[in-house]
């Protein structure tokens, strides 16, 4: 095989993001846009020893599951991975990559995983769901003015005049710009050069109150000043707020050389500085509309999930898993705008919301208020530098104070619920490690990716917790991303039998406290000087024949992620488990 050549390949499976999978002459390649069921012809691009990419030459014999796309540059785009499957079939593979990966990576047995499994949650329309689009600004090879999307692994603009994904609105307001653009004399900016001054077009809708915010991210300190035909800023708000619902319209500046979409300063410069919207509150597991909800202001650095109405159903099962009846202490990590948070304190006691971004906190303090809520206190900061510090606190003083740092408070010690809803990347290990500390009788994990979800469901379960529901959601239809919300409760001790010894006269033994991770850490630590990590204990108790129950990963192939733990560091966690009397 080589470089090139041409093929017939059946596709018999998919991967993670949507591409195609196929078995040739003993490889496995990798086809993009091709889907299961597939007979294809296809071209060889790029070739390991074992495996390899292709792309599709010809569909000789289309899968039963293939449907046609609504958008016709799906393929350029990239966005859409999955918009040639049938909806039936996208819910079908995202549910079947969250359960691989908590099987592969986490390591719960199939038995186990289908016994909690909940039916995934579809979409009652999978199109027009996003209320948040970024449009890219730039030329096209005519010296044309384009928005549209980055081609898959490039910043080549694809030209989009309407997404399907997005709502119709987004279309006028892209044609404003580009015409206000072309008259005033105003050059999208350049990547190469640093010059220009368009950047993005960032766009939000509210779903329920139908309120649209534009804000134009430019390379340059103000929108406001003299162009062709007057004033800038003034030209463009007077076009854009004619568009029924528009309320806010603001530019933020950006003028380094990054990827990072926005930059730190938004000027509103016509309406208000926000949008709001609303999400209610929906009956589980049926999801029926229970007559209430919570109202957000939303600022374009907000964050706010894209699809409102799949999030009413996310977050109704969150508040559903929590198990909530009035009396509970609630920590909500990550916690944005207080999303969630503000949906758990219609039924907490008290709600607890953790973030690093200032400004998503001062939106939830806002929101808050907003809705008349008063058991929700909110905290800047990273989740797992705030959290373990109000730990550390809580167990020395009960004293109050308005100084987050130094709070201290027995009902954040022992919290009854935490809720965690952290980015692609998952909880940090101190995060992870502090909330097995605080052992809190209900964990409700909400994810965003299945493989670190897997990681993470991994540690907690190996301790202290057990898998009781897990339900994927379709967030992103056409897409390979998927949302996970699962439940986990505090393992129940097991009987024990009571048992009466009487030692020897000369015996000078005392009962060892629990091994749990945490203690064998802090005995590393405090002997050794040097931190290790949990999958490193877990590692070293196999190593010495110990049961790590139905939980544990024994094989780490596939699973890149996972370190062995290094030969020095063996013998100190083999020292803790011999301290501890478990070897």
């Amino acid at each position: 095989m080589k470089k090139n050549d041409i093929f017939e390949l059946e596709i018999t499976d998919m991967g993670t993001d949507g591409e195609g999978i196929g078995h040739y002459d003993g490889m496995t390649f990798f086809v993009k846009d091709a889907l299961i069921g597939d007979v294809i012809t296809a071209r060889a691009t790029k070739l390991k020893k074992n495996y390899g990419y292709a792309r599709v030459e010809e569909i000789k014999t289309p899968s039963t599951f293939r449907v046609e796309p609504q958008c016709e540059l799906h393929k350029r785009c990239g966005g859409c991975q999955i918009q040639a499957l049938s909806y039936e079939k996208q819910l079908e593979f995202k549910n079947n990559k969250v359960r691989n990966n908590l099987m592969r990576i986490g390591g719960f047995s199939e038995a186990k995983l289908d016994s909690k499994m909940q039916p995934p949650v579809g979409a009652d329309n999978p199109y027009r769901y996003r209320n948040k689009a970024q449009f890219p600004v730039g030329y096209d090879r005519d010296g044309n003015i384009v928005t549209g999307f980055y081609a898959s692994r490039s910043h080549n603009i694809i030209p989009v005049e309407d997404c399907r994904l997005g709502v119709p609105q987004n279309k006028e307001i892209l044609d404003i710009i580009k015409e206000w653009m072309n008259e005033c004399g105003i050059t999208p900016y350049d990547e190469n050069t640093q010059k220009g001054l368009v950047r993005h077009v960032l766009i939000r809708y509210g779903f329920t109150s139908k309120q649209i915010m534009v804000c134009l991210v430019i390379n340059g300190d103000s929108l406001e000043e003299k162009r062709r035909g007057g004033n800038a800023a003034d030209i463009l708000c007077e076009r854009l707020s004619k568009i029924d619902g528009m309320t806010s319209i603001s530019y933020n500046i950006n003028k380094e050389n990054t990827n990072v979409i926005l930059g730190k300063k938004t000027v509103c410069i016509w309406g208000r500085p926000y949008i709001e919207d609303t999400i209610h509150l929906l009956s589980y597991p049926d999801f029926t509309p229970q007559g209430t909800g919570i109202t957000y202001q939303i600022s374009p650095q907000s964050f706010y999930q894209v699809n409102p109405k799949q999030t009413e159903k996310l977050y109704s099962t969150a508040l559903a898993f929590a198990g909530l009846t009035g009396n509970e202490n609630v920590w909500d990590l990550y916690c944005g705008i207080g999303t969630i948070s503000l949906f758990l304190s219609q039924k907490a006691k008290q709600v607890y919301g953790v973030e690093i971004v200032p400004q998503a906190i001062e939106d939830a303090k806002n929101n808050a208020k907003l809705n008349g809520i008063t058991n929700a206190q909110f905290f800047v900061g990273k989740a797992e530098e705030v959290l373990p510090q109000f730990y550390e606190n809580a167990k020395k003083t009960e004293k109050i104070t308005d100084d987050a740092a130094s709070t201290g408070r027995t009902d954040m010690l022992r919290p009854d619920v935490i809720v965690v809803d952290p980015p692609r990347k998952g909880c940090d290990e101190k995060c992870l490690d502090t909330m097995l500390a605080m052992s809190p009788e209900r964990i409700v994990y909400v994810s965003c990716d299945s493989a670190t979800l897997a990681r993470d469901l991994k540690i907690l379960c190996e301790e202290k917790y057990e898998l009781m529901k897990w339900q994927a959601f379709d967030q992103f239809s056409h897409t390979g991303h998927v949302e996970t919300v699962v439940k986990l409760s505090l393992k129940k001790d097991t009987p024990k039998i009571e048992v009466t010894m009487e030692p020897e006269e000369e015996s000078n033994y005392t009962p060892q406290e629990k091994a749990t991770y945490s203690k064998i850490k802090e005995y590393v630590k405090e002997k050794y000087g040097v931190n290790v990590h949990t999958s490193y204990i877990a590692q070293v108790k196999r190593m010495c024949g110990l049961d790590m129950g139905e939980n544990y990963n024994k094989s780490k192939k596939g699973n890149p992620e996972v370190k062995q733990c290094p030969q020095e560091k063996v013998e100190y966690i083999k020292d803790a488990l011999k301290h501890f009397k478990l070897i």
